[in-house]
């Protein structure tokens, strides 16, 4: 794709990266064929081709509008047009540039923005996890729209001595999952103490940024990497853990892009770097030991995995789990279009619910031809997104095992 930026992009470092993505782009339009947007609305302004055509025609000059805000708002930057896209177009980080650039010149309604901020700042509030467990006490009264919103509250369960285990990982403790959705982070300390490690949460750290960052605040997003940087590199420094495990792929995606989003700050770009070759999902750190676990837990739970597009197409990491779960014995059904976002997005589902509950519906009956027990997946957000649309229990896969080897110790 040939580029004329504008001069006041031109030679600065977006402009210099927007410019390089751009150029790699060759109009083939595969994009378009796995884009979740593209497929619900039909419009080509609404898929990764058309955007970047938007984002060219800013970076070149031309005024954005509104409808240049909202088209990029719909993107799920779901990544998927990543794994299709022939030329290797990093589309996720132009798309970045250009919500940044476009957010800078065109003024938001006061009700967009206005929930936007109230969006971030309850995600990120002291109050957030007392809002929660009042919700899912009046879980029963609420609203229906509010009720999807509320997962039913379930006991973490106790917890073993960290301190018992050579080997030891650092954890995340996020923003909303402890509140939300405490027995994930239970059950991971569990299944890998049941493997060796000791898994502990660094003081100082929190949100990995991501909330913040796709809510137009990614100088806020920047200074709560800086933040998790900080809290973990004494410990890195010293070579007291070996690992920095994250059981939400969503967290997990940002925080391996550290390296990318710090690079031009002198101070934290190397730190961010060495911080990022020891993060690690969940199921990289199982894997090694799906043996030692498989004898402990029981064969032929027919389950569906839901692999996150944090997971799939951020890192890569389908194959991997998805083996794992086979070697842990669940009998994983398969469905269609697997490869597909299923709405939730992180904020995405509360900002453009029409498009989210689309996507969550045509999701949920392609894992029902399968008929399975449980449907499996490795992000919050899907996990609570999907659970609102069936019956079918939906959880963290490290719940379930977790589940498996509590039940089986107890005989």
């Amino acid at each position: 794709m040939q580029t004329n930026l504008a001069s006041w992009a031109s030679g600065t470092d977006l402009g210099n990266e927007a410019d390089a993505i751009l150029r790699r782009c060759v109009h083939c339009g595969f994009c378009t064929a796995t884009c979740p947007t593209y497929q619900v609305l039909g419009d080509e302004l609404d898929s990764p081709r058309g955007r970047i055509y938007l984002i060219k025609q800013v970076l070149e000059g031309k005024e954005p509008t509104q409808s240049t805000q909202q088209h990029l708002d719909r993107c799920l930057t779901c990544r998927n047009c990543e794994t299709t896209c022939p030329s290797g177009v990093e589309y996720g980080h132009l798309v970045d540039i250009g919500r940044k650039i476009v957010d800078e010149r065109v003024e938001r309604s006061w009700g967009d923005k206005t929930k936007r901020t109230l969006l971030r700042k309850a995600m990120l509030s002291p109050m957030f996890a007392p809002a929660m467990r009042l919700g899912q006490s009046l879980r029963g009264i609420l609203p229906q729209a509010l009720r999807r919103k509320v997962p039913e509250r379930r006991d973490a369960g106790p917890l073993p001595q960290v301190a018992r285990h050579d080997r030891q990982v650092l954890m995340l403790a996020g923003c909303v999952q402890p509140a939300m959705m405490p027995t994930i982070d239970a059950a991971t300390i569990r299944v890998l103490d049941a493997v060796g490690i000791g898994a502990r949460i660094a003081p100082g750290a929190g949100c990995c940024g991501a909330v913040s960052f796709h809510l137009d605040a990614q100088d806020e997003a920047v200074a709560q990497m800086r933040a998790n940087v900080d809290a973990w590199w004494p410990l890195v420094q010293d070579g007291k853990v070996e690992a920095i495990v994250m059981n939400a792929s969503g967290c997990g995606a940002m925080v391996k892009e550290y390296a990318h989003h710090l690079r031009h700050d002198p101070a934290y770009a190397q730190k961010a770097a060495d911080i990022m070759a020891l993060v690690k999902d969940v199921a990289e750190i199982v894997a090694p030991h799906a043996e030692l676990l498989r004898s402990r837990l029981p064969a032929g739970t027919r389950a569906s995995f839901h692999p996150p597009c944090t997971l799939q197409h951020w890192q890569g990491l389908r194959p991997l789990s998805e083996q794992l779960l086979a070697d842990l014995g669940f009998e994983l059904q398969p469905f269609a279009d697997k490869h597909l976002c299923c709405g939730s997005a992180g904020a995405y589902s509360v900002l453009n619910p029409d498009i989210a509950l689309e996507l969550r519906d045509r999701k949920l009956g392609a894992i029902a031809a399968g008929s399975p027990d449980v449907i499996l997946s490795a992000n919050i957000g899907c996990i609570g997104h999907l659970q609102s649309g069936t019956d079918t229990p939906v959880r963290h896969w490290v719940e379930v095992v977790d589940e498996q080897l509590r039940r089986a110790a107890q005989g």
